[in-house]
């Protein structure tokens, strides 16, 4: 069923947070559909966070950064094969801090992000950025659980 009036109400621009995992594919999966119900347009982020790219920021030249730009560039071939534009962009810094400031440098109105369903402890050792970006931002966010759907 398709709802051609919510088109122009819903989701210009979609900001999708990549990980460079394969919790990647799901959020993907996700965002494929709405973008084409809603004719979205989709700003994919990857934030590099190693030493390189925190030191350097854009200046950093790395294996690492190297790999994440080819990490996107792949990731946008692949939506543009399933008829979805895509920009995509590689941030450097803290990943929720980067997240939150792309949302309001791209004007988002959506993010969509992947959880890896972490226990307590391990939230801990990797600062809930999935948490710190809800808390921060204020446009809807998606939320999908690795390997859902």
């Amino acid at each position: 069923m398709e709802f051609p009036e919510l088109k122009s109400v819903l989701y210009k621009k979609i900001l999708v947070a990549l990980d460079a995992t394969h919790a990647d594919l799901t959020v993907l999966s996700h965002v494929v559909t709405i973008a084409r119900v809603c004719d979205s347009e989709v700003v994919l982020l990857h934030v590099a966070d190693g030493w390189a790219a925190r030191l350097f920021g854009s200046d950093a030249v790395s294996p690492e950064i190297r790999k994440d730009q080819a990490y996107l560039k792949s990731v946008q071939a692949r939506l543009a094969q399933a008829g979805v534009h895509a920009e995509a962009e590689l941030a450097y810094g803290e990943p929720a801090d980067q997240i939150v400031r792309w949302i309001d440098k791209c004007g988002c109105d959506l993010l969509a992000m992947s959880t890896h369903g972490h226990q307590l402890f391990t939230n801990i050792l990797l600062g809930m950025t999935v948490d710190k970006v809800r808390r921060a931002v204020t446009v809807p966010v998606l939320l999908v659980r690795a390997g859902w759907g």
